[in-house]
């Protein structure tokens, strides 16, 4: 874990020096758990949004977007459950004054647990080789069998508690398995206390004649209110998505990790409208489309897991999270929701608007059930960024940084370098690099010996570097470099653009 640790600290500042992202407001000290991203990591990030927008509207005729409101009407985070719901256990420290969520203090110690049931693992298979049965094992073995049952006695107490609204019974347990603060290694913790996640605001030119408004805390709610209009300007029939891609705002107890958790981030949502009794065989559909989406990617398929909710929402009859393990350990990436009719239903209820559906092939109408994929664009971010990292030393004993970016994904594509800055070569390099950028994101640098250019371009995951020497004068030939092996061949210039596209359309 120190290992990883230490490689998330690498890839923040990394991160940083290189152009990805930077902490907010930093020239005044900043602002807790808010980021903003610079001339690379607006580039990754639009390719993110891209690819995911090509995958689920472009590449779907009964898939269309929508792009509503950050503001709206308060009633509807009273029929979403919001202003009721929208909360988070918090307990305090008295000690070190710091504040945490209760539940995922619990949830910590747990994965505590689950990394000694791994390294009871990772010893037993070491210790038995190609023997080594881990299923028997897990089953097996005294003290395995006994952090498993810890692990579900702790389930047991917490998710009834939280679903409870039972504060006293998360504190006990908290108390019960003796958790202390990380900053402070006391137990002296205050009561728990619910806390609503809601940035507040107001609207209208006096306050005291303002309505309290929200900025939303997520992009789903402008789908539903908009359903009805979508359908019947579009001429949609059911089953069909809408899909968003926005700013969300939550005013997290915690943020922490990075950009893995903010007050201010973008979510990439499709809720798809279905009929009643149809939605579980669309759940397991959708389910399978987005984890195939993600391996799309080329990251390795054990990065991911899916976890399906035990303890479910209370609009949803079916929930699963798609996983990834960042260097701090698996968490939830992707989130898909069967959320039956509750959303509808409700806005339905609230404003007095009839949300349904005529069903031409049924005759009848109905309020369609819903199936939901909501994906983190600041997560999947940097899921890309920390796979990417990587740290090798060559066969001549030096070191390099090299982003190894999707090429689909990265925020330059190519950089067109000069071999000196004389003789002609920057001319032709420019003429080069002028027709290239009419149809890639690409990067013109002369300065610096060539291979310190390679480097740069290698930490900030640009697929191909195209070199330009005195024989393209005469032959009208480049050196094009590829990344993640730096094989290098010589191709013709009307050549290159062809070569790069074929390594983009690799990952659609």
């Amino acid at each position: 874990m120190a290992n990883n640790e230490d490689l998330f600290k690498k890839l923040i500042s990394h991160a940083r020096e290189y152009g990805f992202v930077f902490p907010s407001s930093e020239i005044y000290d900043g602002l807790s758990a808010v980021y903003d991203y610079g001339q690379y990591g607006v580039e990754l990030k639009n390719n993110i949004k891209n690819y995911w927008w090509r995958a689920m509207v472009q590449h779907h005729e009964n898939i269309v977007g929508v792009d509503s409101a950050i503001f709206m009407h308060p009633t509807i985070w009273k029929a979403s459950g919001h202003v009721d719901a929208f909360n988070d256990p918090l307990i305090d420290n008295k000690d070190s004054k710091k504040r945490y969520r209760a539940d995922v203090l619990v949830e910590d110690h747990m994965a505590k647990i689950e990394a000694k049931i791994e390294k009871e693992v990772e010893k037993a298979a070491k210790r038995f080789g190609d023997t080594f049965d881990k299923q028997q094992f897990i089953t097996t073995n005294p003290r395995v069998v006994e952090y498993f049952k810890q692990i579900e006695e702790i389930k047991q107490r917490l998710y009834p508690a939280l679903e409870q609204n039972d504060l006293t019974g998360v504190k006990q347990l908290i108390e019960d398995l003796e958790i202390v603060c990380p900053i402070s290694g006391s137990r002296n913790w205050t009561d728990v206390r619910q806390f609503n996640l809601m940035f507040s605001t107001s609207m209208g030119s006096t306050a005291d004649g303002a309505n309290i408004i929200y900025l939303r805390p997520e992009t789903a709610q402008g789908i539903f209110v908009n359903f009805l209009n979508i359908q019947k300007s579009g001429r949609m029939k059911i089953p069909f998505g809408i899909a968003q891609i926005g700013k969300a705002f939550r005013n997290e107890i915690v943020a922490r990790q990075f950009i893995f958790r903010m007050r201010e981030f973008e979510q990439m949502e499709m809720q798809f409208f279905v009929r009643p009794g149809e939605e579980k065989t669309w759940y397991e559909y959708w389910k399978q489309q987005r984890i195939n989406w993600h391996l799309s990617l080329g990251i390795p398929a054990e990065k991911y897991r899916f976890h399906d909710h035990e303890k479910l929402a209370h609009y949803a009859n079916a929930a699963a999270d798609i996983e990834f393990e960042f260097p701090f350990g698996f968490k939830e990436l992707e989130g898909i929701h069967s959320r039956t009719d509750f959303d509808l239903s409700s806005h339905q209820k609230f404003s007095g608007k009839k949300m349904q559906y005529f069903d031409p092939e049924l005759n009848e109408s109905y309020v369609p059930f819903v199936i939901e994929t909501s994906i983190g664009l600041d997560r999947t971010f940097l899921a890309v960024l920390s796979n990417a990292f990587t740290e090798e030393i060559l066969t001549d004993g030096s070191e390099r940084v090299v982003m190894k970016i999707p090429p689909v994904l990265a925020p330059i594509k190519a950089a067109v370098l000069p071999l000196i800055k004389k003789d002609g070569l920057p001319e032709k390099a420019r003429e080069i690099f002028d027709t290239l950028k009419l149809d890639f994101m690409c990067q013109y640098d002369e300065k610096d010996a060539i291979g310190r250019r390679y480097r740069r371009q290698d930490a900030i995951g640009t697929a191909y570097c195209i070199t330009i020497d005195h024989q393209t004068l005469e032959d009208n030939m480049v050196t094009i470099r590829e990344r993640d092996t730096m094989s290098q061949d010589r191709i013709g210039i009307e050549a290159i653009s062809g070569i790069i596209t074929k390594r983009i359309k690799e990952n659609r």
